[in-house]
């Protein structure tokens, strides 16, 4: 391993160098041009790794600006076939048996081919007609080795990545589970029965069956659909669909897969979508989003948020479920979220690209050093796509359309989980009865001097300034109270000397009080405070 090891790092860094991104391997390669393009096609270059890490990498708007998302996501992922006699030891590898064992027939020549699997039409003993994708051959070692590489290539140049975006160590981390998930099609299929399970009601919606004694961690048998894609504008039209029907339908799905499920597929691009029988099928379950219902609830806020121009309760979705990798200015958070709402919310929905404004989203929350979770990336980048495709087939429909009235109504008619009220309940009356001897605590800790507090002052040279004026004006203001009671006092008590039976010292305090207080006045006045 340690052979092919070098080889292949000697490969990575000629093919980083050829398309300008070799300084990050080597110091002594120049920069050059390592536009988007450029890494793009180098990541198909290199093969299934990277090009899996350029997959994940275009799901992230929230590190990488938004013409390296466009460029990633066109990322192609074909590649020559494997031989077929390589196809049937991994059949056999998988089962014990070979393809003629297990099949009635079975195509060769394969319908796709990708980096990592290739699928075949297949026929049964039973005489059912099915799709078999296979895993290539030595695969999970290849992206093994290249995981290892990478991993040191990251550790050994994570000072060039300091100043980026780009966090080498998560972006590696994505990539791991992504393999690991990807190499095992068991996976895939507990995905898809999941999705069966939880759209069985909805007569709109279809996914495969999946054929369990044909399948395994290297092999995958499903029932073949036969459809058409939903792109296919024409031939759609010609078999008398509605498509904006087809559209209202694929929208409201996605959603209730988001917000009532939290399991969706996240990668329906029109060759993962067919239409058959007046349903909606869904192929390819490589992609999954998952939502638990803290972040279901905080997406619903954000949505309600928009709808409603909810500046503040927008700041505080973001601030809820955000990592802070910094200090937060709320106050420019809010300038810039108003500036968002100014932009896109005062025209009507049908005016509004929602790629555009969900891209600036991320730009707001990266900006105020806000990371939103990497669970939500993925739902918006679902969005965008999901927006390009009902734009292909039904021009009119706008997602907002369809998802703010859905939202509205959700929320509205959320049923209310009585297990959870009453377990909040109870957290909230056993932690209230801690509350005043949490506060003795606070208070005896910051009387005897060890509570430490550490603040965090960023351009305050004139507040603060303009905050010793106050105090200043507000002591001195003070004082010429004090000297009015005072005075008051000792006139009352005819203390002192008297002129015309009345005391000397009352009146002089008086005279000087108000002299001060005249001038705190015209100091005030001067200063255009009042």
């Amino acid at each position: 391993m340690a052979k092919n090891s070098a080889k292949r790092l000697k490969e990575i860094v000629k093919v980083s160098a050829f398309y300008g991104f070799g300084f990050i391997v080597d110091n002594k390669i120049k920069r050059q041009d390592n536009s988007p393009e450029n890494l793009r096609l180098a990541c198909e270059d290199l093969g299934p790794t990277f090009i899996k890490l350029g997959q994940i990498l275009s799901t992230r708007p929230d590190i990488l600006p938004a013409e390296y998302i466009r460029e990633l996501s066109k990322l192609q992922d074909n590649v020559l076939p494997e031989r077929f006699k390589d196809i049937n030891k991994v059949i056999k590898g998988e089962f014990g048996k070979s393809i003629e064992d297990l099949f009635l027939k079975f195509n060769e020549i394969p319908l796709a081919s990708a980096s990592v699997a290739q699928v075949h039409e297949a026929t049964l003993k039973d005489g059912r007609e099915v799709i078999v994708k296979v895993q290539r051959p030595d695969i999970a070692y290849k992206m093994e080795m290249d995981i290892s590489i990478l991993s040191r290539i990251f550790n050994l140049t994570k000072a060039k990545f300091k100043d980026t975006l780009i966090d080498p160590t998560e972006a590696l981390n994505e990539l791991l589970d992504s393999t690991r998930l990807e190499l095992d099609f068991n996976i895939e299929a507990e995905n898809i029965e999941k999705f069966r399970g939880i759209n069985k009601l909805v007569t709109c919606v279809y996914a495969p069956f999946v054929i369990n004694e044909y399948s395994g961690r290297t092999v995958l048998t499903l029932e073949k659909i036969d459809g058409y894609k939903i792109s296919d504008r024409e031939e759609l039209l010609k078999l008398g669909y509605d498509l904006p029907d087809i559209s209202k339908k694929l929208a409201l799905s996605f959603l209730k897969n988001i917000f009532e499920d939290g399991f969706f597929h996240a990668d329906p691009h029109p060759g993962n979508l067919l239409i058959r029988d007046g349903k909606i099928c869904f192929i390819d379950f490589g992609i999954i989003g998952k939502l638990n219902k803290t972040l279901r609830d905080s997406l619903n806020d954000a949505v309600v948020a928009v709808a409603y121009q909810d500046i503040n309760k927008l700041i505080s979705v973001f601030m809820s479920i955000g990592i802070k990798s910094g200090f937060v200015d709320r106050n420019q958070l809010y300038e810039d979220i108003d500036y968002l709402f100014a932009n896109y919310l005062n025209t009507s929905f049908e005016n509004i690209n929602i790629s555009y404004m969900l891209q600036e989203v991320f730009d707001v929350a990266r900006r105020n050093n806000i990371k939103l979770p990497k669970e939500l990336t993925l739902v918006i980048r679902t969005f965008i796509i999901l927006e390009g495709v009902i734009a292909q087939i039904s021009p009119e429909i706008k997602v907002l359309d369809i998802a703010i009235p859905y939202v509205k109504s959700h929320n509205l008619n959320k049923d209310i989980d009585l297990d959870e009220v009453l377990l909040n309940t109870h957290i909230f009356l056993k932690n209230s009865v801690k509350v005043p001897t949490k506060l003795i605590e606070v208070s005896d800790s910051i009387l005897s001097g060890r509570t430490k507090i550490k603040l965090e002052l960023k351009s305050l040279d004139k507040p603060l300034n303009e905050l010793n004026r106050m105090v200043n004006r507000m002591v001195f203001g003070l004082v010429v109270s004090a000297m009015i009671v005072a005075s008051s006092l000792v006139l009352n008590s005819n203390i002192g000397p008297k002129v015309y039976d009345v005391s000397l010292i009352g009146v002089v305090g008086f005279i000087v009080a108000g002299i001060s207080g005249l001038w705190l006045l015209i100091s005030i006045l001067r200063s255009g405070m009042m």
